[in-house]
C-alpha cells in the first residue's frame, strides 16, 4: 500500500499561481510514476501532468507552458507549480502514485490516489 498526502489547493484570482504538493509513503517501488489529474464538476477526470522515476514528464496540452511538474525522489514527493491560472483550471486535483512492479515479461501496475484538493480560480 501507498499513502498519499496532498496539500496546496485554494482560491486564487485569474493570472495567479498555486503550488500543489503530494507526499507518498509506504510500499514504493523504484520504477514509478507520480502525477496529477483533475476533475471539474460534470466532467471526467483528466490528466494534468505526470513524471516518472526516470525523469520523463507528460503534460496536458491545456496546461503546457503554464504548469510545471517536478519531484523530489529523496522525499517521494511530487509538486505541481501552476502559473497563469485560468477559471477553466478550477477543479479538484488528485495526486496519482503508480507502482510498476517488474514481472517476467511485463509490469504489474498498482495505482494509488490522493483524497483530492480543491483549486478554485475566480475573481
Amino acid at each position: 500500500q501507498v499513502q498519499l498526502v496532498e496539500s496546496g489547493g485554494g482560491l486564487v484570482q485569474p493570472g495567479g499561481s498555486l503550488r500543489l504538493s503530494c507526499a507518498a509513503s509506504g510500499s514504493i517501488f523504484s520504477i514509478n510514476v507520480m502525477g496529477w489529474y483533475r476533475q471539474a464538476p460534470g466532467k471526467q477526470r483528466e490528466l494534468v501532468a505526470t513524471t516518472n522515476s526516470a525523469g520523463s514528464t507528460i503534460y496536458a496540452d491545456s496546461v503546457k507552458g503554464r504548469f510545471t511538474i517536478s519531484r523530489d525522489n529523496a522525499k517521494n514527493t511530487v509538486y505541481l507549480q501552476m502559473n497563469s491560472l485560468k477559471p477553466d483550471d478550477t477543479a479538484v486535483y488528485y495526486c496519482l502514485f503508480r507502482n510498476l512492479i517488474p514481472l517476467t515479461t511485463d509490469y504489474d501496475v498498482n495505482d494509488y490516489w490522493g483524497q483530492g484538493t480543491q483549486v478554485t480560480v475566480s475573481s
